[in-house]
């Protein structure tokens, strides 16, 4: 009996892969073995980026809402304690965003936390 390939699936399977490797440098964007490597270990970046993200933001609202609040005379973290005592409910995002584009509202933030 003769060997039976899938060459339909088979080259829908690399089209896939080649596809995504366009604009790639070099051989990785036309030559298969270099390209699904390449498009293989861009996909585990693309992974855990998207993870990276997140924590990358998170310590930029941070460092936003401490420079916003030392130029109120307090640091992050006396900020932060008084700010999850007290009955407001922001995220680092939002207040992060008050420290940049709206200081005195920040401010009124950071006045209402301290009484």
């Amino acid at each position: 009996m003769p060997r039976s390939v899938n060459h339909v699936a088979a080259r829908a399977r690399r089209k896939k892969v080649m596809k995504l490797a366009k604009g790639y440098f070099g051989r990785r964007k036309n030559v298969w073995t270099v390209a699904k490597n390449a498009v293989e270990k861009g996909l585990v970046y693309a992974y855990r980026d998207r993870k990276q993200k997140k924590r990358k933001f998170r310590s930029l609202w941070i460092m936003r809402i401490n420079a916003a609040a030392r130029q109120n005379g307090m640091s992050y973290s006396q900020f932060m304690g008084l700010y999850n005592k007290s009955t407001l409910e922001l995220n680092r995002k939002v207040l992060a965003d008050l420290a940049m584009n709206h200081p005195d509202a920040f401010k009124a933030v950071v006045d209402s936390v301290k009484k």
